[in-house]
């Protein structure tokens, strides 16, 4: 059964949430900004993160060496300081998805291209399974979708650990999408698709555990999640890349691409191979919009050395 909201508790508001309810309270106001405004400030929220020293930069500085290694020194600390800058966007604009009114939402600029892709699946009584990457914006081009387009989709997710934020951004999300899945509902997600339900779901974190292969990203050996085989297998739904874009201006591009023919195979590190390229073209087509603050490399096929220090 997929996850449903769970009743507030008296609980939540005790002293040891109040950062995180000051928190959803700033998200609230920043998503009542009308949107040339709200990545205005986005913007200069990016231009203040991008000078702070961290862990972060660090880490996206890596892995712009790792993948980008064709770019001189030069390059790759201009590509750095634009990820970085994002990172103000994308702060807004999870606001925006989250708190956003539907009236909000209605007014951001938004192109989407692909959608007969997901009318062929339904018209096959099909389910489909949005396999997209951990771009800043990724949230709310999923609310876009739901919205602008009319599709109902569902989504999986990681569980917030501070109980008052994971209560309100469930509350939030439940606006515009259908259901929510946690990473542990797998037979859910699989009788949902089998259902002709649609999934949007990201594979590109390094998540540790045993349905994880390691296979390229960039050149380099990623370990990734074997789930997009698996659950294409088990449902039998079409998988259809989901990328999105920010436009220079504002506003965002959609694209659904064609569904990954012959998929699932019989080999699960192919199929999952066939996955990463497609994020890895998503990532060549926007790579200041990719969220490279992530360890994508944290974990190391047996023997070789750590990739962060």
């Amino acid at each position: 059964m997929a996850s449903t909201l769970p009743p507030f508790r008296l609980a939540l508001l005790a002293p040891r949430h109040w950062l995180a309810w000051l928190g959803l309270g700033l998200l609230w106001l920043l998503a009542r900004l009308p949107y040339p405004a709200l990545i205005r400030t986005g913007r200069g929220l990016g231009w203040l993160i991008a000078r702070i020293p961290g862990s972060r930069r660090h880490i996206a500085k890596r892995n712009i060496e790792l993948c980008f290694p064709e770019l001189t020194p030069d390059e790759q600390a201009r590509m750095l300081e634009q990820c970085l800058r994002d990172v103000g966007l994308m702060l807004v604009e999870f606001a925006l998805a989250w708190m956003g009114s539907h009236q909000a939402i209605a007014r951001v600029p938004v192109r989407i291209e692909g959608r007969e892709h997901l009318d062929a699946a339904s018209a096959e009584g099909r389910g489909v399974l949005l396999t997209g990457a951990h771009f800043s914006h990724l949230e709310l081009a999923g609310r876009l979708l739901v919205e602008h387009a009319g599709v109902e989709l569902a989504g999986m997710y990681r569980e917030h650990g501070d109980a008052a934020f994971e209560w309100a951004i469930r509350r939030a999300r439940s606006h515009y999408a259908a259901t929510m899945f946690t990473k542990n509902e797998i037979r859910a997600c699989v009788r949902y698709m089998r259902g002709g339900g649609r999934i949007w779901y990201a594979p590109d974190q390094d998540m540790r555990g045993k349905d994880t292969v390691f296979v390229p990203f960039f050149g380099v050996p990623a370990s990734t999640l074997t789930a997009t085989h698996h659950l294409a297998r088990l449902s039998g739904a079409r998988v259809i890349p989901f990328f999105h874009r920010r436009l220079p201006d504002g506003g965002y591009v959609l694209r659904l691409e064609a569904p990954l023919a012959d998929f699932p195979g019989s080999d699960v590190e192919h199929d999952t191979a066939r996955v990463n390229a497609a994020i890895e073209r998503m990532a060549r087509e926007a790579p200041t919009q990719y969220l490279w603050i992530h360890r994508r490399f944290k974990s190391r096929p047996e023997g070789q050395p750590p990739l962060y220090r």
